[in-house]
């Protein structure tokens, strides 16, 4: 294992890449980032990975480790959130691998980051069960037990009042509903308190770019859980995909 690899983080509407220090969780470049290609089709993106790839200017055997908006099963993508529906059931670890001739390690973008938060960041050194969450357009999530990943969680879909919990608090739901922060917190509220009874965790880790005005609504959730910000940002995906990346490598 190397103390280098390449992080990309594919979204709905962009694709960042960076080279990153995986023993300090540390970015070793600038951010690049493009677009998402309209349609967010395998072919497509492949070539907009390859561009960020040939920008980074790494030796050829450094892996790469992508984070996307799926479950992803043995580098198979088995959901697609807000790209393609080809990606469902295919295997991306593959055609990631072929296109950009590096062993490519692929996981789900909220697995990447609830990685790099345990490994750099706010549950560092946590005992227990900590449970990031992505607080986006939906609702990722990531489970880690002293550390280890538990991949695929999807907790966001669980059933809450009627309808799941990322139809009714995700981000994405404060912005189009026009929630105050008060009205918002409400319904975060009723989701940690449904995770806490279900999982009994030690720490609940938010993330997604809300999490930079954690100030807002953090305070006013009444839980038993410590629950902090995430404390890499936007930058979580990438060091949590690179650093699996050099770990499978």
């Amino acid at each position: 294992m190397g103390k280098k690899a390449i992080g990309i983080d594919i979204g709905g509407t962009g694709i960042k890449g960076a080279l990153v220090d995986v023993k300090d969780g540390k970015l070793l470049s600038e951010r690049i980032r493009m677009e998402t290609p309209e349609g967010g089709r395998p072919d497509e993106m492949a070539k907009v990975v390859q561009s960020i790839v040939r920008e980074l200017r790494a030796a050829k055997d450094i892996p790469v480790g992508i984070c996307f908006p799926a479950v992803v099963q043995h580098g198979v993508a088995k959901s697609a959130a807000n790209v393609s529906s080809e990606w469902i059931d295919y295997d991306a670890d593959a055609h990631f691998t072929e296109a950009l001739g590096r062993s490519v390690h692929m996981l789900n973008d909220a697995d990447a980051a609830g990685y790099a938060e345990a490994k750099f960041g706010a549950a560092k050194k946590q005992k227990g069960l900590s449970i990031l969450t992505t607080l986006g357009t939906g609702i990722g999530t990531a489970l880690l037990n002293n550390g280890v990943l538990v991949p695929n969680s999807e907790l966001g879909h669980l059933p809450l009042e009627g309808s799941t919990a990322e139809k009714l608090a995700a981000f994405s739901v404060k912005e189009r509903e026009n929630l105050t922060w008060e009205q918002w917190a409400e319904r975060l509220q009723k989701y940690y308190t449904l995770l806490e009874n279900l999982l009994v965790p030690d720490l609940f880790i938010v993330g997604g770019g809300v999490s930079k005005e954690h100030e807002f609504f953090l305070p006013l959730l009444k839980l038993k859980t410590p629950i902090v910000p995430a404390e890499l940002k936007n930058a979580a995906g990438i060091i949590g995909a690179a650093t699996l990346a050099n770990k499978h490598d």
